[in-house]
């Protein structure tokens, strides 16, 4: 029996701790900040990525049940929580909810935080290898160089690739217009025979190495590769882009509800989120926050986009049975030759 009471207390430690599951876009959390939250927790913490909002919802309609915390774009969330998705959050767990920034919250569509956290501001911008490309512009019309042909890559992502053409034409990347639809499906047409392919992942090493040229991607991607090539540039197209706004949801499937409330709050510990913003190159909306990091982080074109260029940028909006149109002209788009 004396043998028997310490492994039963061992186990009942171990059950109590337990396993977070997350699902998110990669190299979205610094493997840092998780392994203090393991060791503060007693608590092991898994990662699973993936590489667009809609590949993640897909999943979870297809039933997915093993997540406990997910990170999706602002308009996808508005999807999920219409769906019954996603677990009312417990304002008495989450303390740090003070530090978020008032001026995010009134972009987002769940401003009382009642369902979702913000946790980062994007932007989809482009970088250059600039040693090897010479004229290079901050523009949208760059993907339509025939001097770059194979040294491209636009992101596999409808929404970002067909708001990145209906900004090089001057439109909205949230326009219900068909006839706007059909202009930026011709210009994406266009600029398909000029890349290599259309890609989430690879663009990163692929600029890195000098593989592509000139790559369409995420801003805190982009960055993660600048800070370690200086070769790299990264660009934002005077015509502007589009402004994402990732955010934490608990799933109503999740095991661990409450080890995803304290992994919300500890990302969301000022010294925590400083640590996390400057080791994913993305700006997280924390007011305390942004005291602690550095002053070369902020100035950097990935984090702060000058005032007047950010009129320009966009947040994407859930389209509701609109977004058809979308899919119809991104559908038209892949199958194009």
């Amino acid at each position: 029996m004396r043998k028997i009471l310490p492994l039963i207390a061992l186990l009942a430690t171990a059950v109590r701790a337990g396993t977070l599951h997350i699902y998110t876009w990669a190299d979205y959390v610094s493997p840092d900040v998780v392994g203090k939250f393991e060791k503060q927790h007693g608590c092991k913490v898994v990662i699973d990525t993936f590489d667009s909002n809609e590949s993640m919802f897909a999943k979870f309609k297809a039933g997915a049940a093993g997540y406990d915390l997910v990170f999706p774009t602002a308009y996808m969330i508005q999807v999920m929580h219409a769906q019954g998705m996603l677990r009312n959050l417990d304002h008495t767990k989450l303390p740090n909810l003070k530090n978020i920034d008032s001026a995010v919250l009134a972009k987002v569509k769940d401003q009382t935080m009642a369902h979702s956290v913000p946790y980062t501001f994007a932007y989809a911008a482009i970088a250059v290898r600039k040693d090897k490309i010479k004229e290079a512009e901050a523009s949208w019309t760059m993907f339509g160089r025939p001097a770059l042909a194979g040294r491209v890559t636009l992101l596999d992502d409808m929404r970002e690739s067909i708001g990145a053409a209906l900004k090089s034409l001057g439109h909205s990347i949230n326009t219900r217009d068909e006839a706007q639809l059909a202009a930026a499906r011709d210009v994406l047409i266009r600029w398909k025979r000029n890349i290599a392919r259309f890609d989430n992942e690879g663009y990163k090493a692929g600029i890195d190495s000098a593989e592509f040229h000139l790559v369409h991607g995420y801003s805190g991607d982009l960055f993660q590769v600048q800070m370690e090539n200086p070769k790299v540039e990264i660009l934002i197209p005077r015509e502007g882009v589009t402004i994402g706004c990732d955010e934490m949801v608990i799933p109503m499937t999740a095991k661990q509800a409450g080890l995803a409330h304290a992994f919300i709050n500890f990302l969301l510990d000022p010294g925590i989120a400083a640590e996390n913003m400057e080791w994913t190159g993305y700006y997280c909306p924390n007011k305390p926050a942004l005291a602690k990091v550095s002053a070369d982080f902020l100035q950097n074109p990935a984090i702060t986009i000058p005032a007047e260029l950010q009129a320009r940028c966009e947040v994407i909006e859930d389209l509701g049975p609109d977004l058809a149109k979308y899919t119809k002209v991104w559908d038209e788009v892949k199958a194009a030759r």
